[in-house]
């Protein structure tokens, strides 16, 4: 075991000793140790507000560490803004994709560098051909869905002569096809020599492409080694506090749809990207709606919720005709809906944790004036109820952990007491201990008798939840489920579009 303060060993091309930064009065990073040789690739899991995002932010000098050193190929570097980091081969693709909207994605991907058009050009198209990854390069960056952004700023890390390269949740809107060519990337940059931190809050996939490990937990590395010194539930005991139980979910029973009328009816519905969907959803129940990234499952959700337009079909709310309302009529009806891009579309980043919570029920509570006792009172209720992490409601909405943010933006959707919530990947992105908290306020709102749409690309997140689970594939709904029939090896041939009923 290396010493701290000796230096490094010589084939390791990153060494971190003693990192410590503190915000305020906040100890996010207690005394990090880590080394990282050529090839490695090091799987880093641990919980929101682990400090993860914080570690990586310091390795690319968009922070700087109050304490410590850091170690490039046996030589002290002070990182003192990204653009040295650059210089030294380091180049961190984030979880949240941040292109330029107006630009195309060849501008967005070759912003910033000094060669010639032409010849960036073909390293472009020559690493997508690699892939087998297929994006049209003249495309505007604000026509692109999630997992198109996600591709382009892999590309974009990807053209750089990069030496240690920074993977943060890489697969979390990417398709199976597009993660298969991710990791058979991984394999190569290995063995180039490349190393790698990929952040993950999928276990699968720390056995399937780490070499090493380590979890964070309260700012400090709590466990590391080689991935084959450990197994799954060594990993999921690691990433919680000592002596807490898992939660589970709870099991209930089937429900008798023959007393029950449906609360949301969609009659054939087509819009854009899905065609001549019907479904019912009642009251108390959760169904869950599965399939790949691109089904066409967000578009389906946006159209009933007003934001996109229905091309054919009706949408049928508590007896009545809703088809092609607008937004706030949608929601004044009864249905409300979480997006899947929280940091575009669901929360106010600039604006505080009260205002946020609350924005929603204000337009219900009054007309005229605001009502700010009960706009706190209801704030009040809604953290401590969903174990919202603050240090008050005039805590900034975007210093909170992704887990805080997404129990916050389920709040605010709540807040209107509707009669259908909309769930588009509720636990994107977040740790286990909050999809836990996310599964309780889910569980909690069956009980209630409201009705829930269940979007997920998270198959053990559908067999988890859902009541009744539908299967898009390519814009239609091939297949569904009932509460015995819903299974992973199911769900994942309906969404391939491989399931066979005799079979099964």
């Amino acid at each position: 075991m290396q010493v701290i303060g000796e230096p490094p060993i010589s084939d390791t091309m990153i060494s971190l000793h003693g990192i410590c930064k503190c915000f305020s009065s906040n100890s996010v990073l207690k005394g990090i140790d880590l080394d990282v040789k050529r090839g490695e690739v090091v799987a880093l899991i641990g919980g929101n507000g682990a400090g993860k995002s914080t570690l990586m932010k310091i390795i690319m000098g968009i922070y700087q560490q109050d304490k410590g050193d850091i170690y490039l190929n046996g030589e002290k570097v002070n990182m003192i803004k990204p653009s040295v980091a650059l210089t030294h081969g380091i180049y961190l693709v984030p979880q949240e994709p941040m292109l330029f909207p107006n630009m195309t994605v060849e501008e967005n991907i070759t912003i910033g560098f000094p060669n010639k058009k032409a010849e960036l050009h073909t390293r472009i198209v020559g690493i997508m051909d690699q892939l087998g990854w297929k994006i049209k390069l003249d495309r505007k960056a604000n026509t692109l869905s999630i997992a198109e952004q996600q591709l382009v700023e892999i590309l974009r890390g990807l053209l750089r002569d990069t030496k240690i390269l920074i993977l943060d949740e890489p697969t979390s809107s990417l398709t199976f096809n597009e993660v298969e060519s991710l990791f058979k990337l991984i394999e190569d940059l290995k063995k180039k020599g490349i190393c790698i931190f990929y952040i993950t809050h999928r276990l699968s996939e720390v056995f399937e492409i780490a070499t090493h490990v380590a979890i964070m937990r309260d700012g400090m590395i709590t466990l590391k080694g080689p991935v084959t010194d450990f197994t799954k539930d060594d990993l999921v005991k690691g990433l919680l506090p000592p002596e807490t139980k898992m939660k589970t979910s709870e099991k209930s029973e089937a429900i008798d749809y023959s007393k029950l009328k449906p609360i949301l009816e969609v009659k054939k519905i087509t819009g854009y990207g899905f065609r001549n969907i019907n479904l019912e959803v009642y009251p108390g129940e959760i169904l869950g709606v599965a399939g790949v990234v691109g089904a066409g499952r967000t578009e389906f959700a946006t159209t009933i919720f007003g934001l996109d337009e229905v091309k054919s079909g009706q949408v049928i709310m508590d007896g009545e005709d809703i088809t092609g309302a607008s937004t706030r009529t949608v929601l004044d009806k009864g249905i409300n809906y979480v997006p899947e891009d929280r940091y575009q579309n669901g929360i106010f980043k600039i604006g505080d944790v009260g205002s946020n919570l609350s924005s929603a029920f204000l337009r219900k509570s009054s007309k005229f004036f605001l009502n700010t006792k009960s706009e706190k009172q209801l704030a009040e209720d809604y953290i401590k109820n969903f174990r919202i992490k603050v240090t008050g409601q005039n805590q900034i909405m975007g210093s909170l952990s992704g887990g805080n943010q997404q129990k916050v933006v389920i709040g605010r959707a709540l807040s209107t007491s509707p009669k259908v919530v909309i769930l588009d990947e509720p636990t994107r992105g977040i740790d286990a201990g909050a999809r836990g908290d996310v599964y309780t306020i889910i569980n909690q709102l069956k009980k209630q008798g409201v009705a829930v749409l269940l979007i997920s690309s998270d198959f053990e997140e559908i067999v988890e939840l859902s009541d009744r689970a539908v299967i898009m594939y390519q814009g239609s709904i091939n297949h569904s489920f009932n509460k015995e029939q819903i299974n992973l090896d199911n769900l994942t041939a309906a969404s391939f579009g491989v399931y066979e009923e005799d079979n099964h």
